[in-house]
């Protein structure tokens, strides 16, 4: 049973996460606290492995005392926040949360999937909070020869993704010459409010991908909610509403085949932390059609499944540390002389 703290300002909310959590068999609620500083007390007194946080609280909001939780606990914490606070929720991950749902998707309306995929989710994160990250002797940090014209690169993350990202994407430069697209899985709805984060921590310009756009340098383009983002034979971003695949919509595997197909040898895919293999046969196609792969090592992608089936496949380059993979997308795309 995995021990869970739920921290909201609401009874009604409390009541609705713990039934949802005690209709699995897998969680035990010690606890509610209606406020952070309360949350913050009762997990130092009680040491949860899993706590829920709400943002906008009295007292002692969701963001200060996930922060001061960090300090001394090492807990699994999730954010269970508004569409009104999203960007407070990704600030969240920064500080330490791991993932964050919308308050709005815990109704009766909820389909098994989803609510599977949320707990499996939960689940995952807890336990390895409790495993220590493991050290590689990776074989592929080899830099990859600079030849390659590289006009496009397209990125997959799921949980953990966020952070990631932000970490990721600060450290590009504002010249940065070829467009980025990326596929981050958003159990939380909160795709608008992402963009709108990601983009306070890069010099690039984040915009929510439209259909019709041709990408142009010196932007990212983030796949929105329950659309498929295809590249077509002219370079526009279309947009495919046919089923999930691999459980995903978007699909990172729909975006990197219909880029490879135009890209080509010009296109570099990154395949960072989360669960599943979304990105694996993406991967596949990337490298047949000559482009570069890459994806993150273990040891800092916060859940390693996405990057181990990349690897997998034996069509991954280079598996790199995160901050690697940023110096090396800088150095893939530095201007031929």
């Amino acid at each position: 049973m995995i021990k869970t703290l739920i921290v909201d300002d609401s009874s009604l909310v409390r009541t609705i996460i713990r039934d949802f959590l005690e209709s699995d068999g897998s969680f035990e609620i010690i606890a509610e606290a209606e406020n952070g500083f309360d949350g913050l007390s009762k997990a130092q007194q009680l040491k949860p492995e899993l706590i829920t946080m709400d943002i906008e609280m009295p007292v002692m909001n969701g963001l200060e005392a996930i922060g001061e939780i960090m300090k001394t606990l090492n807990t699994a914490i999730v954010v269970i926040s508004t569409h009104d606070t999203a960007k407070m929720a990704y600030d969240a991950t920064v500080k330490g949360a791991m993932e964050f749902f919308a308050k709005d998707i815990f109704t009766s309306q909820m389909s098994d999937q989803q609510r599977e995929k949320i707990l499996n989710t939960l689940k995952h994160i807890t336990n390895i909070k409790k495993k220590t990250p493991v050290l590689q002797d990776n074989e592929k940090q080899a830099q990859v020869s600079s030849a390659h014209q590289v006009k496009c690169i397209v990125i997959a993350a799921s949980t953990g993704g966020p952070m990631a990202l932000c970490k990721l994407c600060a450290q590009l430069p504002a010249e940065f010459p070829v467009p980025i697209l990326i596929v981050q899985h958003n159990t939380s709805g909160f795709d608008r409010g992402f963009v709108q984060w990601l983009d306070g921590y890069t010099p690039l310009d984040v915009q929510l991908a439209e259909e019709g756009i041709n990408p142009v340098k010196g932007k990212i383009y983030i796949a929105p909610n329950e659309k498929h983002i295809v590249m077509n034979n002219t370079g526009c971003i279309v947009f495919d509403n046919s089923e999930p695949v691999n459980n995903q919509k978007p699909a990172a595997d729909v975006l990197f085949k219909s880029a490879a197909d135009l890209y080509g040898e010009s296109l570099v895919s990154v395949v960072l932390t989360g669960m599943g293999n979304d990105g694996a046969e993406g991967t596949r196609f990337v490298k047949q059609a000559g482009g570069l792969t890459i994806s993150q090592d273990e040891a800092s992608s916060m859940i390693f499944g996405m990057p181990q089936a990349a690897a997998g496949t034996g069509c991954v380059d280079m598996v790199l540390p995160l901050d690697d993979i940023t110096k090396q997308l800088i150095f893939l795309t530095k201007e031929k002389t």
